[in-house]
């Protein structure tokens, strides 16, 4: 497939990289411009380009920019047909994107982006830590494998999602609608808590979605209070601790 990539941190460079060594063709861009990324592309296999030339031609598009960004993409995602899945990886923090009235209110984090991306999107890779993703996919088949949850509202545009999700080494798990993917946010049992496909399923059932809020302030503060750095292995374990 061709792929498109706006964004070139450690989710966006990790996913064109393992895209990219499952035999996609990837074109990865920012908003500062192709030059300022060429060595990050060159890594991982890609080419670094401009945000219309990634996007144009895509056979899917991947969205892995700061929360807030989204406002400044619609007219970007007007030139991707509405048959292409447009995926996003992004998560909401108050703390680092402001205030936003309408997520205070209960709507679902990936229905307000679609809104300001004027297009729907599906959600994948936004519950997993970006160490989970570098380091620890693995092949179809094996026990260990790590699930990821995907939700949105295309049958067919979600599919190619969890098509691509497995490339990338774990299992994918259909979340359901976008309106439900408030069950993947930040603070709930199914965000960053490294679980089996059938432990995640659980886990989405379980989500309470006013409790998750909490759930994600009371981790941030113990996180960034701490003394000194915290291991993977250790915010792993608090996201499962504090959510479940």
């Amino acid at each position: 497939m061709n792929i498109g990539i706006i964004g070139a941190g450690n989710i966006g460079a990790t996913l064109a990289a393992k895209l990219s060594a499952c035999g996609h063709s990837v074109r990865l861009a920012n908003s500062r411009g192709p030059e300022t990324i060429a060595e990050v592309a060159r890594k991982a296999g890609a080419t670094a380009v401009t945000r219309e030339e990634a996007v144009k031609g895509a056979d899917a598009v991947i969205l892995s920019t700061p929360f807030t960004a989204h406002q400044g993409l619609a007219e970007l995602l007007k030139i991707v047909p509405a048959s292409v899945p447009v995926i996003d990886t992004s998560n909401y923090y108050p703390f680092r994107d402001d205030a936003i009235p309408a997520l205070a209110q209960g709507k679902p984090e990936s229905v307000w982006a679609s809104e300001q991306a004027g297009r729907p999107l599906i959600k994948a890779w936004n519950a997993v830590l970006a160490a989970t993703l570098a380091d620890k996919g693995m092949p179809v088949g094996v026990t260990e494998r790590i699930a990821i949850p995907v939700a949105g509202d295309d049958e067919t545009a979600k599919r190619i999602a969890m098509a691509l999700v497995s490339d990338t080494g774990f299992d994918a798990v259909d979340a359901g609608s976008l309106a439900e993917s408030w069950r993947q946010q930040p603070g709930t049992p199914a965000y960053c808590t490294e679980l089996s496909a059938a432990a995640l399923k659980k886990a989405l059932l379980a989500a309470d979605k006013e409790r998750a809020p909490v759930n994600r302030e009371a981790l941030l503060k113990e996180f960034m209070s701490a003394s000194e750095p915290l291991t993977h292995e250790h915010i792993v374990a608090r996201n499962r601790a504090v959510t479940t």
